[in-house]
């Protein structure tokens, strides 16, 4: 499938639509600096004044291959790119290569702007100590149900529980071990977190 949204010579200019009603996203990089257009409004954002960027990995139910960017100002605005496009109201398609393109050529412009800005990969470290903590209470409650069941006989039901438990495991194991909080440079971006 073409990446629609995407310059896909050159990755200087990135678009999306975040849902099925209202305009795409529209991103560029300019001379200047970021120039984005999101649902009427518009800015351009000089390569030195973005703050911070927070990649991560976000599956949702229509696309389980789906990675987005935060970017942020030094006014605490901030603007999310998201890796897929929405097409119809049962299609979200992925633009892998346009996003890839466009997220590694803004690294590209901010280093040599000379940016300062917080580089950082993954979940915050709040909601990713709380994401553990669920999987943790989880992993004790299905054990003991693993035990009660093998204890009363209940062979059928343990069975559907390790099913589900290695099922639940290959889905979300994925987003935690992509998600670990981390730092990164310019000249290194994780690639977990890139499509």
């Amino acid at each position: 499938m073409q990446d629609s949204g995407a310059d896909a010579t050159s990755g200087t200019s990135y678009a999306y639509k975040a849902s099925l009603i209202g305009s795409a996203h529209r991103f560029e990089l300019t001379e200047e600096g970021l120039s984005w257009h999101i649902a009427g409004r518009s800015g351009l954002w000089r390569y030195d004044e973005i703050s911070a960027i927070r990649l991560s990995f976000r599956p949702v139910s229509m696309q389980q291959h789906r990675f987005r960017a935060d970017v942020s100002h030094s006014s605490g605005r901030r603007i999310s790119i998201l890796s897929t496009s929405w097409q119809t109201a049962a299609l979200m398609a992925p633009q892998d290569y346009g996003f890839r393109a466009f997220i590694v050529a803004l690294h590209a412009r901010m280093a040599k702007a000379g940016s300062r800005a917080a580089l950082t990969a993954g979940l915050g470290r709040t909601a990713y100590a709380a994401v553990l903590a669920f999987l943790a209470m989880l992993t004790v409650a299905m054990v003991g149900l693993l035990i009660r069941a093998l204890v009363i006989g209940e062979f059928a039901g343990a069975l559907f529980i390790l099913g589900f438990a290695a099922l639940f495991a290959w889905q979300v194991g994925g987003f935690v071990r992509r998600n670990q909080p981390r730092s990164y440079g310019f000249e290194q971006l994780p690639r977990s977190l890139l499509p």
